[in-house]
């Protein structure tokens, strides 16, 4: 099954990081936030989001990797579940781009939930997901 949304970013928070041993320094800084996002559409609900990205805003170049969990429904299925996404861009436009939902992590309605998907930022600044998932 496919179903598709919009959603937009409620907030972004930066995250201090400080492991041990420390994050090598690079000319693409590493960051880490916490994301929250609101859902409409086919995909309804909110999700909470660690997002890291390593980012050279000079040249709006970089790469993220980001684990949600969402907690609402797929086309009136409702339950919660986590997905991971990234991508890379080199200054426009969307590359080396993954999206899967976590396997196991489904409830509700939702339990059993395995697929895909991906993201679009349109033009306009609207943001778009799809999931491709089947259920059981």
């Amino acid at each position: 099954m496919r179903t598709e949304g919009t959603f937009t970013v409620e907030s972004f928070t930066p995250a201090e990081l400080s492991p041990a041993p420390e994050v090598v320094v690079t000319s693409a800084p590493v960051g880490v936030a916490v994301m929250l996002k609101q859902y409409t559409g086919g995909v309804s609900g909110r999700s909470t989001t660690i997002f890291t990205a390593a980012y050279d805003q000079a040249r709006g170049a970089g790469t993220y990797v980001a684990m949600e969990s969402f907690d609402g429904a797929l086309d009136g299925a409702a339950g919660t579940f986590n997905f991971v996404h990234s991508a890379t861009t080199e200054g426009g436009g969307r590359t080396h781009e993954h999206f899967a939902v976590v396997p196991g992590s489904g409830t509700a309605e939702l339990a059993g939930i395995r697929g895909g998907g991906g993201l679009a930022v349109e033009d306009d600044g609207t943001h778009r997901v799809w999931f491709d998932y089947q259920l059981g």
